[in-house]
């Protein structure tokens, strides 16, 4: 078995290691001198040059993108291309838009070339010791890289979810469904600090690793986070948004499927990036108006 990867980030790196390490012949390409002098310690062959790369892999090739969705996607299938040959496949796993996946796997289906989505999970513990892999694409190159995908998901996690953009179709939702446990867990969790009880929020957390119903790797990595500090005061509640919750929301408006979980998580991860608070600056000024009610100016005033 033999694998190109191109991203050597929080991701990809891990999954380059995983897949050494479960007798994957692996070549990596990077413009960055540090990750391939890094690479090359770890036992990796890199390059940073693109026609080397390719070139040093067996045809037909098989290519592994873990960066950044849009643009960046679309640069690298821009400049890997007029290498590669009829049959070679590149696999797409990053967070891409589905849409914009069936649109590439049409582009390089007229080259000749092969083309898998492939939604990644498991963080980076997961990249580094079995993925969980939600594969889109045409079912005989699926099977044709199915030892691959095995290896990297550790014999389990990984499975071919459907045509081409199936596998970022899952992994959208996938991650919309993240977006409402960690809010739960969240919001659990500050309920327990505000309560009259003097709660070890660390210690909680422990508890609910072992045996509880909401075990599981959400709550593994919260009770790490507590372990290291257990108010989280080092912290800014601000939360960043990926596209994919986003892409969720709106799945579920155009097939009307009712999604108020999902829906109410990704709208506190806005409101968490709001530093002016001008809806309840609005509605302390409504108070005001109508009821005369008391409002806390800034200053303390």
């Amino acid at each position: 078995m033999e694998l190109g990867i191109i991203g050597l980030g929080k991701m990809g790196y891990p999954l380059a290691l995983n897949s050494k390490d479960r007798g994957v012949n692996v070549f990596v390409y990077s413009e960055n001198e540090e990750k391939l002098r890094q690479a090359q310690e770890d036992g990796i062959k890199g390059f940073h040059q693109i026609d080397d790369f390719v070139q040093s892999l067996k045809q037909p090739r098989v290519i592994w993108l873990m960066i950044p969705a849009g643009d960046p996607v679309d640069q690298m299938i821009a400049k890997l291309t007029p290498y590669l040959s009829p049959e070679d496949v590149i696999i797409d796993g990053g967070n891409s838009q589905y849409r914009d996946s069936i649109a590439r796997y049409e582009a390089l289906k007229g080259k000749g070339i092969h083309f898998l989505d492939v939604g990644t999970s498991g963080g980076v513990s997961g990249a580094r010791n079995g993925a969980c892999l939600m594969i889109g694409g045409d079912a005989e190159v699926y099977k044709r890289l199915e030892p691959i995908f095995l290896a990297i998901s550790n014999g389990k996690g990984c499975g071919r979810m459907g045509a081409s953009g199936a596998g970022h179709y899952v992994k959208m939702i996938h991650n919309g469904i993240e977006y409402g446990m960690m809010q739960a867990i969240g919001e659990g969790l500050s309920i327990l600090r505000e309560s009259e009880f003097d709660f070890e929020l660390d210690q909680v957390a422990q508890v609910w690793q072992s045996g509880s119903i909401i075990t599981g790797l959400l709550m593994d990595v919260t009770a790490d986070a507590l372990k290291k500090d257990g108010t989280l005061s080092a912290i800014e509640g601000i939360v960043n948004v990926s596209g994919e919750a986003e892409w969720t929301v709106e799945e579920a408006v155009r097939l009307k499927v009712a999604a108020p979980v999902i829906s109410a998580s990704l709208f506190a991860r806005f409101k968490s990036l709001d530093k002016e608070k001008f809806s309840e600056k609005s509605l302390a000024a409504m108070r005001n108006e109508f009821g005369g009610h008391k409002v806390i100016k800034r200053g303390g005033e």
